[in-house]
């Protein structure tokens, strides 16, 4: 338990569910294993609170009294929200639990639920969680570093890394080969690639190929 408590002391669990008794045992015990908690009796008080964007896993029970947590869950989708969900219900079957796992749910988990299960689809979430949240970091990172280059900078990137050698773009752009050599040292300081494939792959997570069609075709 010790051990699940110091890796958890950061991550925000978000708790939907109408029945006040099961909220109140589960921010207990989750409190107990080191987790900050949020709890909502429904998914409207869920979204207009801030801690919609802080969590890092989302507990949602089916039944909902007006609201189905099934169709929240699609809801979430739909917005392009990545939150890791993990369902629970009183009255789960076969096509529920399908349906749930197939829109990407963690776990799908009957009332009443082990402790230890509950536990264990947590810290799945949670590890998701980061992994996702740490993927967007990069992400921002490398279009910032790639905004940062000249126009230049970026016609010579993407003709590298569609294959071209440093003549050939010279020639495409009508620019000594020098040149070319100064703006690729230039741009792969810039993005910190540390080779050309390292390179590549920044161009591939961009989209950099998408704009140098126009010097494939032109």
């Amino acid at each position: 338990m010790t051990g699940s408590v110091a890796a958890s002391a950061e991550s925000l669990i978000c708790v939907i569910d109408d029945d006040a008794e099961v909220r109140g045992s589960l921010e207990s015990f989750l409190r107990s294993c080191g987790y900050a908690v949020r709890t909502f009796a429904s998914p409207d008080a869920f979204l207009t609170c801030d801690a919609a964007d802080a969590a890092a896993c989302l507990v949602l029970d089916v039944q909902l009294g007006d609201a189905n947590g099934l169709d929240f869950q699609d809801q979430l989708l739909g917005s392009d929200s990545h939150l890791p969900v993990i369902l629970i219900s009183g009255h789960g079957d076969i096509p529920m639990t399908v349906r749930a796992m197939k829109a990407g749910a963690v776990t799908f988990l009957p009332k009443p639920f082990e402790e230890d299960d509950m536990l264990r689809a947590i810290a799945e979430a949670v590890a998701r969680d980061r992994e996702r949240r740490a993927k967007r970091n990069e992400s921002a990172l490398l279009r910032a570093r790639y905004d940062g280059l000249t126009g230049r900078e970026r016609d010579v990137m993407g003709l590298v890394t569609a294959g071209l050698m440093n003549k050939q773009i010279a020639g495409r752009l009508a620019l000594s080969e020098i040149t070319v050599k100064i703006h690729r040292g230039n741009l792969m300081r810039k993005m910190e690639a540390e080779s050309l494939a390292d390179l590549v792959r920044m161009a591939e997570a961009l989209g950099v190929r998408e704009a140098v069609s126009r010097y494939n075709h032109g």
